[in-house]
């Protein structure tokens, strides 16, 4: 999804949007592709250890990929300002699953 979207704004939005907004949907894009290896190591975690930090942790990511990057995308397609405001909610989303996730780690470690 994050290619598409990537490859979508790379050759069917440059014309429509301006840079900075063609800026916003490219951020929107690298975050949710940085997040996908985030659920891709907490599902492997989980399968290793069986611990419940590390499928919240998942669902804290694809909970911040919605958040974050769906109101980014949002507000690059429509110009609908106070999806900003949203913006956060998601970044600490992402942030609380890295906690779960560097938390599980410690946990498993010893």
């Amino acid at each position: 999804m994050g290619v598409a979207l990537g490859a979508f704004a790379a050759h069917g939005l440059k014309a429509r949007l301006d840079p900075d907004m063609l800026a916003v949907f490219d951020t929107a894009v690298r975050y949710q592709m940085y997040h996908v290896f985030a659920i891709v190591a907490a599902a492997w975690a989980w399968a290793r250890w069986q611990r419940r930090v590390f499928a919240v942790a998942g669902w804290l990511f694809a909970a911040g990929i919605v958040i974050f990057s769906g109101s980014l995308y949002v507000l690059a397609l429509s110009g609908v300002g106070w999806l900003g405001a949203v913006t956060p909610l998601g970044g600490a989303t992402f942030l609380a699953g890295w906690v779960c996730l560097g938390l599980g780690a410690l946990r498993a470690k010893s």
